[in-house]
């Protein structure tokens, strides 16, 4: 890429775009094309053609995405695959339409079946049925993949879709209904290790910084009590959903970032096609290849915040996919490899939730 060239980052203000966004400016580049979904609504069809035809940009990165926890993809299952497939088909055909010249496609590892075997390689994908919580976005997801491999084929486009694993930092969704288990269960372990304390006015601030569900710093303690006991939220104890025992992987934000700016300026398609007629899983994982507990994830945050109390497992509450460990040894083999573990990372985000 070059470094005056328009970029079009779809998303920028989340937690991957953002990260994105940060990297490729730490990189030298400058001539971004940013816009807030008040400023165009991915999902309007017209708008985002109209902006395509208009900007010509050069490259796009597309971090645009409905996404949220076990929860969220249960809870709102036909918004999850109509919002991302339609944001999937607005931006990606545009950027055809429009003659971009190289298009990096985010998805989520989410896209494997759920007896996948592990860690997952990427030429697992459709062999067997989905996890059922996630089903409609992992969809969304697999189409995207497909867009961009059919776009390739047919139209020599250079579309490369990259499935970054759990991902986590600065900028963090830590709404405790609708986020990852990472920030919102370390949200819930510093409000439990304020209410051990009897801090109120630091509540009250995290109250007034991210209400939960409507209900701010400036309610009755009461009613924010309420709020605490109904996600679990103890000063003896944080409830955690499930049995503690699925394994999960875990990537720092910034280094899914520097993996896919990594990947934009040095891979390209052709160098990812396999020998014989049929192209099938060219894209890519972006994962560390290590993994932990959930239960283990509790007690690093735990340590990390310096919350004394326990935490109880709710078996009656679903666990979703026992483990979903990435392969990412293809990753490797192009030349890029992550460096932060999932301790240091734990303590990056909580100094960030603290000060943000």
């Amino acid at each position: 890429m070059e470094k005056n060239a328009k970029i079009y980052l779809a998303g920028h203000l989340g937690l991957v775009g953002s990260a994105l966004l940060r990297n490729l400016q730490g990189k030298g580049y400058t001539n971004f094309l940013l816009r807030s979904i008040d400023e165009l609504d991915l999902l309007d069809q017209k708008a985002v053609f109209e902006f395509f035809k208009e900007q010509k940009p050069d490259y796009v990165f597309l971090a645009a995405a409905k996404v949220g926890g076990i929860v969220a993809n249960n809870t709102y299952r036909g918004q999850f695959i109509y919002e991302n497939l339609q944001i999937q088909n607005n931006v990606i055909h545009a950027s055809y339409l429009n003659g971009v010249k190289k298009l990096l496609f985010l998805g989520s590892t989410c896209i494997y079946p759920g007896e996948a075997p592990q860690p997952m390689p990427e030429n697992c994908l459709l062999t067997s049925p989905l996890e059922y919580t996630n089903e409609p976005y992992a969809i969304a997801k697999i189409a995207g993949i497909k867009l961009c491999e059919s776009y390739n084929i047919q139209y020599g486009t250079n579309y490369i879709a990259v499935m970054p694993t759990n991902l986590y930092g600065p900028n963090d969704n830590f709404d405790l209904e609708k986020s990852h288990v990472l920030p919102a269960l370390l949200r819930k372990v510093y409000l439990a290790k304020c209410l051990m304390n009897n801090d109120w006015t630091a509540i009250r601030k995290d109250f007034n910084r991210l209400p939960v569900e409507g209900v701010s710093g400036d309610a009755a303690q009461e009613t924010i009590q309420a709020k605490l006991d109904k996600y679990g939220v103890g000063k003896e104890s944080v409830e955690i959903w499930g049995t503690g025992k699925p394994l999960r992987e875990f990537l720092w934000s910034e280094e899914m970032a520097d993996a896919c700016v990594y990947i934009m300026e040095n891979v390209n398609f052709n160098d990812l096609k396999p020998a014989g007629k049929e192209i099938r899983n060219v894209h890519i994982n972006i994962g560390t290849g290590k993994e932990i507990t959930i239960a283990g994830l509790a007690e690093i945050i735990a340590q990390t915040v310096g919350y004394k109390g326990k935490f109880k497992f709710n078996a009656e509450k679903p666990d979703g996919t026992m483990r979903k460990l990435t392969d990412p040894s293809k990753l490797h083999q192009l030349g890029w490899k992550h460096q932060i573990d999932i301790e240091q990372g734990v303590e990056k985000l909580y100094h960030w939730y603290l000060k943000n």
